[in-house]
């Protein structure tokens, strides 16, 4: 038996097999109580039969830059999310080993800001829309129950905006870090009566820590609200991001990587790779409480996303084939949606049933080109046409879940979602031997998920899950077809999976709040890389896939302010079966096999996170965190990996009132100990560059001031 086996069953033992007794006596838990909205009615956390977290946002915020959602995602088990130290690609999230395949954006993995979808109806999102200055609290579900948000829910995280309270109150804020980083933040608060408001606003710069990573980044928020009487409120939800400046520094090879980890392939430069995005959207919601028991969601809300990308594709390459569709891509996104939700709240045989069912529809309307990134003989710029398409997907899905308390002791979740996807796509680019490559593909799934929990006392319960999922690919996965012709892919079909898991979740007074987990999720018609060079990359369905793992957390308080949080994950994720893929810079046909047994790639084995802080609202304040995360495989085969890493970090601050100011500021030190490691990988890079360097040593100061009118 393997360590990484003998720590999994030994974890299981420790954590998940503690006699009950022990707990029965226990009083109740001096941590508050955890109300969470994931299973879309408010509930206490301990109380659903599911895996689910939630970080305020004081938590978020406390001694962080506030540019990146993973600063703060560490902290959850089964969640690994990394800073790829580059953001003309998104954040690297993975929930349970879901979404590790993603070589940019995020897919996988369900994404919500303020109730509004930051993912997409084929499954891709991307989460940088999200002002963490403003950010009220974070949930994070895992597990069976995420399949009930539809297509590609591996995980759910949703982002919610605080809620406006209190008199008015205004704030500022600057950051400044190593290698150029500096954050100008704005935020504005307040209630009038019946209307209350949010706003913030944040513009970030950066030199990067490597070469060609240079970025700028500019974004605003809103969340206003109204109450036009005591049984409904109306609010609206607006955000812009714009990206002016990102370049993009590649991965490296290994011996690029342990020769100069700061450095980049010179194919960077030669084709000056980035990117340029602007996104904005807005989205309303209505609540109505027609009875005490009755209540009905109203949700709309739509959006543009614009991209272009600068990619290291060869003048040769693109030259030598007139089907080649060059190496910049253009990217319009038109997309909106609706969701409505009617809620019921009764009784049956006596105890509580809550019942919410609804319908969702969401629409994207791409429009897709593609252009060589040369001009006559200089490189990194737009050139002739190679590739235009109107792209469509859109999803209508129906869903019920209930709730139902049948005894004191015993409690049933149970849900059911049916999901069907349209993909559509017109080729508006006919020249010469490219021919018409319009097409369309439909995938469809029934989900059911059924969940029971045992709570012996308060301060205990017990709880098993199981459920069905899918995932279909995303446009960008099925943007290249793997014979080297134009058009989509549409062979590809979607994953589906069979997810289970058993839990425990306690609270017992002056020792803290315990989850553990363990689960196991059996995959079929895996969607994997095929071929992954010259900035494109191409997918086929494998066999079948299993995650089993298990995840503990725990947290506690002691004398009000001195808090300690453990977060730790143990992942076994393997193919089941053999399948054959490519390998080169010019592979069309699969040459490679990898047998069953090998490791999905991108996925640590293990991450344990740690933290102990002091965090008074007034006064001086501080803390240390430490984090651990196994090695990573980078490819199929598993021929190389990113080594495992320790990295720790220690923050200290003081926050002071003076009548109506607040005055803050704080310190911090990330990599204390100047370690050097691999941040994230590209997985199954074609050109062998596997590896994203994280920075060594780096330091952050921050000052803020608010005032309350």
């Amino acid at each position: 038996m393997s360590i990484c086996s003998r720590f999994f069953h030994r974890s299981v033992l420790c954590c998940i097999a503690t006699p009950a007794a022990a707990f029965a006596q226990a009083d109740a838990a001096q941590l508050p109580p955890v109300v969470v909205t994931a299973t879309r009615t408010e509930a206490l956390a301990d109380g659903i039969p599911a895996s689910i977290d939630r970080l305020d946002g004081a938590e978020v915020r406390a001694g962080r830059a506030q540019v990146n959602i993973s600063e703060s995602l560490g902290a959850v088990p089964g969640v690994l999310a990394r800073d790829r130290q580059n953001y003309a690609q998104d954040v690297q999230v993975s929930v349970r080993g879901f979404g590790a395949r993603s070589t940019f954006g995020i897919r996988g993995v369900r994404l919500y800001v303020d109730g509004i979808p930051a993912t997409l109806p084929d499954g891709q999102g991307q989460i940088t829309n999200v002002d963490l200055g403003t950010v009220g609290h974070i949930e994070v579900l895992r597990g069976p129950f995420s399949a009930l948000y539809g297509n590609s829910s591996g995980g759910v995280i949703q982002v919610f905006t605080e809620d406006p309270a209190g008199p008015p109150r205004i704030g500022f804020g600057v950051t400044a870090g190593s290698d150029g980083l500096l954050r100008l933040a704005t935020q504005a608060s307040g209630t009038e009566g019946d209307f209350g408001y949010v706003v913030g606003a944040s513009r970030f710069t950066t030199d990067g820590y490597r070469d060609h990573s240079e970025a700028r980044r500019n974004l605003g928020n809103a969340k206003l609200t109204w109450r036009p009487d005591t049984d409904s409120r109306v609010t609206l939800v607006a955000n812009s991001v714009a990206l002016p400046t990102a370049q993009d520094p590649l991965g490296l090879t290994r011996a690029q990587f342990d020769t100069n980890p700061r450095g980049v392939d010179p194919s960077a430069t030669t084709f000056d790779t980035r990117k340029r995005m602007n996104q904005t959207q807005g989205g309303l919601v209505y609540e109505r409480r027609i009875t005490a028991e009755h209540d009905l969601r109203l949700m709309g809300y739509t959006g543009h996303r614009g991209t272009e990308q600068f990619q290291s594709i060869p003048t040769g390459a693109q030259s030598s084939s007139p089907l080649h569709p060059g190496g910049v891509i253009s990217l319009a996104r038109d997309y909106r949606g609706l969701d409505a939700r009617w809620t019921w709240k009764t009784r049956l045989l006596g105890g509580p049933l809550d019942l919410v069912g609804g319908i969702a529809w969401d629409d994207l309307d791409e429009h897709r080109q593609g252009y060589q990134n040369f001009d006559g003989t200089t490189s990194g710029v737009k050139g002739a046409l190679r590739r235009d398409e109107h792209n469509a997907v859109s999803n209508n899905d129906q869903y019920l879940q209930a709730a139902w308390q049948f005894t004191p002791e015993w409690g049933l979740n149970a849900g059911m979602r049916h999901s069907r996807v349209r993909f559509r796509s017109d080729d508006d680019y006919i020249v010469g031997t490219n021919l018409d490559d319009s097409g369309q593909s439909t995938y469809g799934a029934t989900l059911p998920v059924l969940g029971v929990m045992y709570t012996p006392n308060e301060s205990l319960h017990w709880y098993a899950t199981a459920g069905r999922g899918f995932e279909t690919p995303t446009l960008n996965e099925l943007a290249y077809r793997p014979d080297g012709q134009t058009g989509m892919n549409f062979g590809l079909q979607a994953s589906r999976s069979r997810s289970a898991e058993a839990g425990v979740k306690a609270r017992i007074a002056g020792w803290g709040a315990l989850t553990a987990a363990v689960f196991q999720t059996r995959t079929a018609n895996e969607i994997v890389t095929l071929s992954n060079t010259r900035g494109r990359a191409t997918f086929q369905n494998a066999g079948a896939t299993r995650r089993t793992g298990v995840e503990v957390g725990w947290s506690n308080h002691w004398h009000r302010h001195l808090q300690a949080q453990v977060a730790a994950t143990l992942l076994n994720a393997r193919y089941k079966d053999g399948f054959t893929t490519c390998t080169g810079t010019q592979c069309t046909t699969p040459n490679l096999t990898i047998p069953a047994g090998n490791r999905i790639p991108g996925l640590a084995r293990g991450t344990l996170f740690a933290s102990v802080g002091w965090l008074p609202p007034l006064g001086w304040r501080g803390g240390v965190e430490a984090r651990y995360v196994t090695g990573v495989f980078v490819n199929d085969a598993n021929t190389d990996a990113a080594a495992a890493h320790v990295v720790a970090a220690v923050h200290a601050g003081h926050v002071l009132q003076l009548g109506a100011w607040e005055l803050g500021g704080f310190v911090r030190t990330d990599n204390l100990f100047d370690r050097r490691y691999a941040g994230s990988v590209i997985v199954n890079e074609g050109n062998n560059r596997f590896f994203e360097p994280a920075p060594g040593r780096t330091w952050l100061a921050s000052v803020s001031a608010s005032m309350k009118f």
